[in-house]
């Protein structure tokens, strides 16, 4: 089994849920065909029998004339069911936002627009297209070839019968404007004209949480569209809203708005007679202005997903397995099928009972001091954010600190602060250094060392906290740091930067020439003057570093199977055989980490233990319900023994727990005995 939680980008499970959500609605908003008037009139009906929501609704319509989107050859052509990404948000999602290069980019339709001016206007004058006068109020009349018409629902317009299979000539002259559309489009002389999004349709409520979308397009990547959708945009935000309210993309079940209002006034006209059929009321005037409220974050817009299939939990509904209650399936047949994957160690008959003891951790690795939940703390470093940090304590701390609740009493935080999201890196640094390398490499004497070099290998979002590193020197005032960050994942531009963190009496200040600005309040002059953090960059892999061999290696999260450039660091580190911690996000990445340590040096990992320094925030996996956290776990790399040394090998694997035979039976039917199975043997 796979999972990528708490190792993939927020944003990209951001665009699987509305692509996915976008995936149903447009097969819904097509389905009907001789009984497309008869459909919207059942679904308007049980619309007006759902719940009210207290909460504000909001139809946005942002227009697009710039952005064009451009498909690679890995993604389907054109539109299609959700703009062809089946192909990389499904059975092997990206990582990286990098990582959807080879399907998808974005490129600029301006260019060559003052080219097409000329030719433009003549295509006008020969379609016998006019300038529509302003209407009454001031607003602009839509541009059509035929006249405006009335107003009205879904399924009842010739519009919506175009979408639904309709009008062969409109078809004919679609098809005839789009054959010479894409090879003029803004300055594009290729085949492969970029999609044009010209329009996007988005219900959100007060809140910010998102609830439904639709993308309106102008011209495919290749391939004959169906024309602008901005021609039909009245029935198309009708059927939106309803599908919104029958099928909610954000959390919760099935609902209506009390009150909803349009973000364009046009568009706010033409529903005043279509909102009431659905029992909610349309504000009386367009919305002005509109923005998420502080607490908005990109978790609340998630939404559940199945193991197998990777429907969402708007399409079907999901349930954990029965037997470790860890993995969410839509059905029996996606767990059937799951438990008799091969080979057999990536089954979910291989990991149940594993998965099982994981979730026995939960109550654990939650029990956290901490009263704060909600916000987003990396607001917390956009502008002076560092400084909120309270000044630092007068004395040096007098024991070493074991416990979020021992740092924040002698730091001076509020248990209520979502500093400790930040500081769990800093915090794990100094964790590894006074903890567990003195307990398992005590020959190295760590704590009587006056300089300590640290290489933070595969790093990323760890070189954009890099300020917050900086409370190293508060922890540890006797020792003078140097923090290496190499990873591919850095910045190409920052590759081989050397910078100052510098403290010099009550302010820190970073050297010039690094990039990075930021100050720093720490209350009182310290004695002894000067102490600096050294800051280095290397964007590349670990393996192909070259330098002086580090005092300590740490990896935060690190996902050995999730990147092909682990089969060569940890080799790296087998020859270097320095001592090298590492986190996870969940003991499960762990048992992960050991097997690709196997693999890549015949080595393996110490067990792991609960970070008492890690985030305490849940990181809300799509397809799982295990409890994952950033920086979790701690392990140190167990080397391979040089041959011929007489050491003691490295420990193996952990006892096979007894693996069940059959896929466990759904809760409403008495479960049977069983006879344990054979364990199965753990891939190496």
């Amino acid at each position: 089994m796979e999972f990528v939680s708490g190792y993939r980008d927020e944003f990209l499970d951001f665009a699987a849920l509305l692509f996915g959500w976008f995936r149903k609605f447009t097969a819904k908003r097509g389905a009907g065909g001789a009984s497309l008037e008869g459909h919207w009139r059942q679904l308007e009906a049980q619309i007006r029998r759902l719940p009210q929501d207290p909460a504000l609704w909001v139809l946005h319509v942002l227009p697009n004339h710039s952005v064009g989107i451009s498909l690679g050859q890995g993604a389907e052509p054109g539109p299609g069911p959700g703009l062809g990404v089946a192909g990389f948000l499904g059975d092997e999602p990206p990582l990286q936002l990098r990582d959807l290069s080879p399907y998808v980019s974005f490129v600029s339709l301006e260019e060559g627009e003052e080219a097409e001016e000329e030719e433009e206007k003549g295509d006008k004058e020969s379609a016998g297209v006019v300038k529509a006068d302003p209407e009454e109020g001031g607003e602009p009349a839509a541009r059509s070839r035929e006249p405006r018409q009335e107003a009205k629902p879904a399924g009842q317009t010739e519009e919506a019968e175009q979408e639904a299979g309709g009008g062969e000539d409109d078809r004919r002259a679609d098809k005839a404007g789009d054959e010479a559309g894409p090879e003029r489009r803004k300055g594009w002389r290729s085949e492969a004209a970029p999609l044009h999004l010209s329009c996007l349709l988005l219900v959100t409520d007060e809140h910010g949480t998102i609830l439904g979308i639709d993308l309106l397009m102008d011209g495919t990547q290749g391939s004959a569209g169906k024309g602008s959708g901005t021609e039909n945009l009245v029935p198309r935000a009708y059927a939106l809203l309803c599908h919104s309210m029958a099928c909610p993309m954000g959390s919760g079940d099935p609902r209506k708005p009390r009150q909803l209002t349009v973000g364009d006034a046009q568009l706010h006209r033409d529903l005043e007679s279509l909102v009431p059929r659905l029992g909610v009321k349309l504000a009386k005037t367009p919305m002005r202005t509109w923005g998420p409220r502080p607490g908005f974050t990109f978790a609340s817009l998630r939404a559940r997903t199945c193991h197998v299939c990777h429907r969402h939990s708007f399409e079907v509904k999901l349930t954990p397995c029965p037997q470790c209650s860890a993995v969410l399936y839509c059905g029996e047949a996606c767990l059937r099928a799951d438990w008799r994957r091969c080979p057999d160690d990536v089954s979910h008959r291989f990991w149940c009972p594993r998965l099982a003891g994981f979730m026995e951790r939960a109550g654990e690795l939650a029990s956290l001091p901490f009263s704060y939940t909600a916000g987003d703390p990396y607001q917390l470093l956009q502008g002076d954010g560092p400084a909120l940090m309270p000044p630092v304590p007068p004395d040096p701390p007098r024991g070493i600190f074991g416990s979020w609740q021992d740092y924040y009493t002698w730091r001076g935080l509020s248990l209520d602060s979502p500093m400790a999201v930040l500081l769990t890196y800093p915090l794990t640094v100094y964790y590894i250094i006074t903890h567990l390398v003195p307990q398992s490499f005590p020959e190295l004497n760590i704590q009587n060392k006056q300089s300590l070099k640290i290489h933070v290998v595969e790093a990323g979002k760890e070189f954009d906290l890099v300020m917050v590193f900086w409370e190293l020197l508060v922890l540890l005032p006797h020792v003078a740091l140097e923090l290496q960050f190499v990873g591919d994942g850095l910045p190409p531009d920052s590759d081989q930067q050397h910078f100052t963190l510098q403290r010099d009496g009550p302010e820190v200040s970073v050297r010039p020439g690094s990039g990075v600005s930021a100050r720093l309040s720490s209350g009182t002059k310290e004695k002894g003057g000067r102490r600096d953090l050294q800051i280095k960059v290397s964007a590349r892999p670990y393996h192909l570093l070259q330098g002086p061999k580090p005092d300590l290696v740490i990896g935060f999260n690190s996902g050995f199977g999730l990147k092909d450039t682990w089969l060569s660091s940890l080799p790296r580190l087998q020859s270097l055989r320095v001592p090298a911690f590492f986190t996870e996000s969940s003991e499960y990445g762990c048992v992960m980490d050991d097997q690709t340590m196997a693999v890549a040096t015949g080595g393996g990992t110490s067990p792991p233990r609960p970070n008492p320094f890690r985030s305490p925030f849940r990181l809300r996996a799509a397809d799982n319900c295990m409890p994952w956290y950033c920086n979790a776990f701690i392990f140190h790399l167990v080397y391979k023994p040089p041959q011929g040394s007489g050491a003691r090998p490295a420990p193996g694997p952990a006892p096979q727990v007894p693996t069940p035979t059959a896929p466990p039976a759904p809760a409403r039917r008495r479960r049977r005995e069983k006879k344990p199975g054979r364990g199965a043997r753990r891939r190496r």
